[in-house]
């Protein structure tokens, strides 16, 4: 099909150079012995021009069909210095575009080629050529910077949407807790299988968006989840696989490890501790998830509660892994890269306890392999050993 296309092209150019030729024939009879049929010479049609106002012709239809119908938006970013056969080609490969020699030529035709700008844009698979090719003519658009901090529930998030965006707290609240299942970002792989009562809890990936102005809650969910599945590779969803764990387990882990550490180099060892525990049916005896199933506390305006006593390790919640063994239901916090990674390639050690470093001071822990060297890591800090 593409010979016969090339040969139908090759033919419409001869008829195009002949065709000028008779025209020019008929200017210049017109220059030297006035008009010759009443035919005028017309500025505009040089052989490029007719052959690219033929090719556009023949294409007429593949213009107004999209890539594909998938109606997710896309970020692409257009770098500066890019030809327009670059963006074309890239276009192509993002899926957004099925013919990079097209969408060149189309814009070439309409004059759109120089008004190419560097920027980041928000495109779709349903959208046409000529739709993409007017998107990219604003690459200085007002736009809106959203930074997504590591290790905050649900409600933090929110809250920090809706001071960045204006986007309503409640609005992006509803999306991310139960609206997110009616709409197509539910088919992303790693949420499929998740419990029926399941909201986004540690899926809402840390990091910094640029958004158009105009973002509404979908497109800063949409950039999230995307986000998280480029950034959770295949090597660390099969090694949650190798431990018979799914996706929902390895960030459910990684959120308790966000949490905790403070440190990144430590995040594997205490990702450790905690797998060591578990596979020995041992407690998590983990803060953070009291913190969390404690909620919000409007004394000092924080949802992670600081210092907790006694009295709140005993609350009966299954995230309190202080009477419930295993891990919580669910993650508890969006965690960053970084533990995410720990959560899926902990370090191996003997480490059951750990505690914080109170002579550093610095964020970093005691480790101890047994009861006995935690509890003089503990006197060691002034703690009273049981």
């Amino acid at each position: 099909m593409k010979q016969v296309g090339r040969i139908v092209i090759f033919l419409i150019v001869l008829g195009v150079i002949g065709f000028t030729i008779y025209r020019v024939a008929q200017f210049t009879g017109s220059e030297e012995g006035g008009s010759f049929g009443g035919v005028t010479a017309c500025s505009g049609d040089s052989p490029e021009s007719l052959v690219l106002e033929s090719y556009i012709e023949l294409h007429r239809e593949d213009l107004g069909r999209p890539a594909g119908d998938d109606d997710t938006p896309v970020t692409f970013v257009v770098e500066p210095g890019e030809t327009a056969g670059q963006i074309a080609e890239r276009l192509v490969e993002a899926g957004l575009v099925s013919d990079a020699e097209l969408f060149r030529r189309y814009l070439q035709y309409e004059g759109l080629d120089a008004g190419l700008e560097a920027g980041t844009f928000t495109l779709r698979q349903t959208m046409t050529i000529p739709e993409i090719a007017q998107a990219l003519q604003s690459g200085l658009r007002p736009e809106r910077v959203v930074t997504v901090r590591e290790g905050l529930r649900l409600e933090e998030i929110a809250a920090d949407v809706a001071a960045q965006t204006g986007i309503p707290e409640a609005e992006f609240l509803e999306l991310v807790t139960t609206g997110w299942r009616g709409t197509e970002l539910a088919q992303y792989g790693f949420l499929i299988g998740l419990p029926p009562d399941a909201t986004l809890e540690g899926f809402l990936f840390p990091d910094t968006y640029r958004l158009p102005e105009e973002a509404t809650a979908y497109d800063v969910l949409a950039r999230m989840l995307s986000t998280f599945d480029e950034r959770v590779s295949s090597d660390m969803r099969l090694a949650a696989a190798n431990r018979g764990w799914s996706v929902y387990e390895l960030v459910t882990l990684a959120s308790i490890v966000e949490r905790e550490a403070v440190l990144a180099a430590e995040r594997p060892i205490i990702a450790g501790v905690y797998l060591n525990r578990i596979v020995d049916g041992w407690l998590l005896n983990a803060d953070p998830t009291v913190q969390y199933a404690l909620g919000y506390q409007a004394d000092a305006g924080s949802w992670w509660k600081r210092p907790l006593y006694l009295v709140d390790l005993e609350i009966d919640s299954p995230y309190n892994t202080y009477i419930y063994t295993g891990l919580p239901p669910s993650p508890i916090c969006s965690p960053g890269q970084s533990s995410l990674q720990a959560a899926a390639a902990p370090a191996d050690t003997e480490y059951y306890f750990f505690l914080a470093n109170c002579h550093a001071n610095d964020g970093s822990h005691l480790f101890a392999a047994t009861e006995e060297e935690h509890y003089a890591n503990y006197a060691s800090c002034g703690g009273e050993v049981p």
